[in-house]
């Protein structure tokens, strides 16, 4: 059997490196920077046909998995084995505190500021078509678009980043002593063959691809929003020497974080983060509607709960293979962009749970972070809807033409304090994309190295995805609008490595209960 390194030879002063690996990786996300500056729309060909097919042919297949995800992970919090701490230590490595800190930050980064403003006003002003025509009623509005929000940002789609792939990566690589790398995911299917040869190569390789593709687009899209909004606060040009500037910026941030490692750069930003998130959302409950806020977490938690299966399943017209249309863009885009961070995400988690039970990181993951994830878009998102039914245009009027970042400068602008509330969600906005971007650094480094990976791999990573988002920022706001459709695209083979974690999961823990 393999052990952690075995195959991974030396890269320069990067350490030991996966060389295939880093060359398979690599070349292919510069031949897809090349063509984005040679020939964007080749590339937008290229794309748009590919999301037509994933949208088309795997949707109905992510909605089964994320749904079958989340209910296999709550049958096991009910199993005697799920007591069991995993990692190979008895307490946990970091605080409570720390912990839900840091997995937090990492998703939430990828659009947990921009879309909890802009989701839940868009699905106001269109109202999802599973819910029918409630243009006559603004409250079952507000609260259906608060349920379709809670879905794409809830249960599911916290649980596919990593409720049963965590068990089994923690499992197998601290008791089995296996690769702590989505290969192993594998390794239920084909054992030695996935771990030393070819089939673990594309895995790894489809899972890093799908990652940095997931998190260059969030950059990219922050150089954007940030010019944006720094035009709209202090009038300073919108161009792309300001996206570059705050790019590189960023970049600097999130790729001295990695380099310092979890329990210092990473661990302090996800604190940062956090307590600057508490602080504005606090402030937002207190000085917006109140009343409103509560009354819509209430009443969209209820509709999101009592549609549960419904919304989960929705196809409309779709059928079991159709145009992708609304779902396409909608709960498909989301699905394949979460399947995508699933296995290095859950790398992530490994990474920071040592000592945490089998229990507790389910719950955490698949109950916990999705209710306190819904409540934040409640804050930010219901305030947005409750300033649009006082008067009409003061929030879709900005917003129109799906301006994500206008949306959100419209709601704070018009709350007490709104320059400085304003300018403090821009620096919260950038924190949030650097943890994220941090982690992945990490943890892109980390399947393909070992458990510690050299500054250099980690920096090399976090450098080339700011370089990637400005190559493709260069080429107009098209350019990272291909990338997010890409993002789909890259989730098909993930989903694929995903799809043991359903049963083996299980397996794992009913083995554990029986020790």
């Amino acid at each position: 059997m393999s052990d952690t390194t075995q195959g991974r030879g030396t890269a320069g002063g990067l350490g030991r490196v996966d060389k295939p690996l880093f060359a398979i990786t690599g070349g292919f996300i510069l031949l897809f920077c090349a063509l984005a500056l040679i020939d964007i729309d080749a590339l937008s060909s290229i794309v748009d046909w590919g999301f037509n097919v994933s949208a088309t042919y795997f949707g109905l297949y992510w909605q089964v998995l994320l749904l079958a995800t989340f209910v296999i992970g709550i049958v096991l919090c009910v199993l005697p084995g799920s007591r069991t701490r995993l990692g190979q230590l008895e307490r946990p490595e970091f605080t409570t505190f720390q912990w839900g800190s840091m997995i937090m930050c990492t998703l939430l980064a990828g659009g947990g500021v921009f879309w909890a403003a802009g989701e839940p006003i868009a699905h106001y002003l269109s109202t999802p078509p599973l819910f029918g025509d409630l243009s006559a009623d603004p409250e079952a509005r507000a609260h259906a678009a608060l349920a379709q929000s809670y879905l794409h940002w809830g249960f599911l789609a916290w649980a596919i980043l990593g409720s049963l792939t965590t068990v089994m990566l923690m499992h197998y690589h601290y008791d089995k002593g296996l690769p702590l790398a989505p290969r192993t995911l594998l390794y239920p299917v084909f054992g030695d063959k996935a771990i030393d040869g070819p089939i673990g190569l594309i895995a790894d390789a489809s899972c890093i691809i799908a990652v940095v593709a997931g998190t260059v687009g969030p950059i990219g899209f922050l150089g954007l929003q940030m010019s944006y909004g720094l035009n709209a606060l202090f009038g300073i040009p919108d161009s792309f020497a300001t996206q570059t500037i705050v790019i590189l910026a960023l970049v600097s941030l999130y790729t001295v974080s990695a380099i310092s490692g979890l329990s210092r750069g990473i661990q302090l930003l996800s604190k940062l983060n956090v307590i600057l998130a508490f602080v504005l959302l606090a402030f937002m409950l207190v000085a917006g509607p109140t009343f409103f806020i509560f009354d819509g977490f209430a009443g969209g938690l209820g509709v999101y709960l009592s549609n549960f299966f419904d919304m989960s399943m929705y196809r409309g017209d779709a059928g079991m293979f159709g145009a992708p249309g609304w779902l396409g863009w909608w709960t498909v885009f989301f699905w394949g962009w979460f399947l995508g961070y699933g296995p290095l995400m859950a790398i992530f988690i490994a990474r920071v749970s040592r000592g945490r039970s089998i229990r507790s990181i389910i719950l955490m993951l698949s109950i916990a972070a999705p209710i306190i994830t819904n409540f934040w878009f409640t804050i930010i998102g219901g305030t947005g809807i409750a300033l649009e039914q006082v008067t009409p245009g003061v929030i879709s009027g900005p917003f129109e033409g799906f301006n994500l970042p206008a949306g959100l400068l419209a709601i704070t602008q018009a709350m007490p304090m709104g320059f400085i509330l304003s300018s403090l969600f821009l620096v919260l906005t950038m924190i949030f994309v650097a943890t994220t971007s941090d982690s992945m650094s990490y943890v892109i480094a980390t399947s393909m190295s070992d458990d510690n990976p050299s500054a250099a791999l980690r920096a090399f990573w976090g450098i080339a995805m700011g370089v990637m988002a400005l190559i493709l920022i260069s080429t107009g706001s098209g350019g990272v609008g291909k990338l997010q459709s890409f993002i789909v695209v890259t989730a098909v083979p993930v989903s694929l490595v995903l799809l043991p974690s359903l049963w083996d999961a299980l397996r794992i823990t009913l083995a554990l209960g029986r020790k």
